[in-house]
């Protein structure tokens, strides 16, 4: 799957609903073991109660996690120890992960107004992994519980609540992902056809030549 057809995946309900009915995620990209900025989107409230609250469940396989500040919020994260620990992409030794990011404000948010809320992440290296991140929402009156996921067998379109989520695709045959900190990078696999790069060298010389051969012409007129 491509990273522009990751904001096609808002929820693992598909298009059962419009996105503006749940609270909905968009990665900026599924790629396996990319790094990636997820935006989840709140657009109502409890009913018609205001929304003062957002407590988003991080899944195991996400070892790194960096909110973004959001204007009014203020951000908490609950961490839990890690055991086995892990080991990230540089080989450092992970002990503790973020497991939850709440974010809450004293500025409820008016039923029928959208805001959103980042989290930037480094998803899993195994492709075909179904993420999902049940998400509580807390209003002034009530809370909606959007922590369901679709089982064995189980039509999605049944799930009154469900869990924002996505899949994790495979990166573009003949790529390598490296993580990279700030992003990530794609080299072509070892043993590609190198027959491009050598013709596109070829001709940036060629053309350094004629351009220079132009230019002594040009001075000896003058």
């Amino acid at each position: 799957m491509r990273a522009g057809a990751a904001t096609l995946i808002v929820s693992l309900v598909g298009l059962a609903a419009p996105a503006s009915a749940h609270v909905a995620v968009t990665p900026s990209t599924t790629t396996a073991g990319a790094h990636a900025v997820l935006e989840f989107t709140v657009g109502h409230g409890c009913g018609t109660s205001p929304t003062t609250k957002i407590t988003i469940q991080i899944p195991e396989q996400i070892t790194s996690v960096s909110p973004t500040r959001t204007a009014l919020w203020k951000v908490e994260k609950r961490t839990e120890k890690i055991d086995p620990p892990a080991t990230d992409s540089h080989g450092n030794k992970i002990v503790e992960r973020v497991a939850s990011v709440t974010f809450r404000t004293d500025t409820p948010l008016p039923d029928g107004y959208r805001e959103t809320f980042e989290l930037a992440v480094q998803l899993p290296e195994a492709g075909g992994t179904t993420l999902a991140f049940p998400t509580i929402q807390t209003c002034e009156q009530g809370e909606s519980a959007w922590i369901e996921v679709p089982h064995d067998g189980q039509n999605v379109e049944d799930l009154e609540l469900p869990a924002p989520g996505f899949i994790i695709s495979e990166p573009a045959e003949g790529m390598h992902h490296h993580a990279a900190s700030g992003g990530s990078r794609f080299e072509q696999a070892p043993g590609g056809d190198d027959s491009l790069t050598l013709a596109a060298l070829a001709a940036g010389v060629l053309g350094s030549v004629l351009g220079g051969a132009a230019l002594v012409r040009q001075r000896r007129r003058t």
